[in-house]
């Protein structure tokens, strides 16, 4: 029995796998029922491989279009700008805004670099400021504990709780 198992088989037609290569026929072959519905089969894929093209190609555009609106919805800038973007712009917000932020001058787009706060999140904002500014850490329930464990009258126990 031989120890050799290299399976090294020849197949010539795996590194044509994305070449198309016409297979010719006979005058006998060529006119057999086989080769027609073939051929017929090969049309009938050629022209359904077409049809989703186009409406991938159309949905590709639509998808771009309503991005496109809504981000100049969201920035509050007139829809008609859309026209003036280019084709070869990204489909993705970040890639539209980034297209707008460097060429808004034209359309009269201010751009600021930071970013405008509503009203109402900067008074939550300041509330809780507040809030966080008159609380105790952790630390200084830790001391007062400490402090309150070392009281030997009632009197300096009232004076750590009134905070004196």
């Amino acid at each position: 029995m031989s120890n050799n198992r290299n399976n090294n088989w020849d197949f010539e037609d795996e590194d044509d796998d994305d070449e198309f290569q016409p297979v010719t026929f006979t005058a006998e072959e060529e006119n057999s029922p086989l080769v027609r519905q073939l051929r017929k089969q090969l049309k009938a894929e050629k022209r359904r491989a077409k049809e989703i093209e186009t409406k991938y190609q159309d949905l590709t555009v639509a998808q771009k279009e309503r991005i496109l609106k809504d981000v100049l919805e969201s920035r509050g800038l007139n829809p008609k700008i859309a026209q003036y973007v280019p084709s070869d712009v990204e489909t993705s917000p970040d890639a539209i805004n980034a297209w707008l932020d460097s060429n808004g001058d034209v359309f009269g787009i201010k751009t600021s670099d930071k970013p405008a706060i509503p009203e109402g999140d900067i008074a939550a904002l300041q509330k809780m400021d507040k809030t966080i500014t008159g609380a105790e850490s952790s630390s200084s329930s830790d001391s007062m504990e400490m402090r309150l464990a070392n009281a030997t009258s009632e009197e300096e126990i009232l004076s750590i709780l009134s905070g004196q």
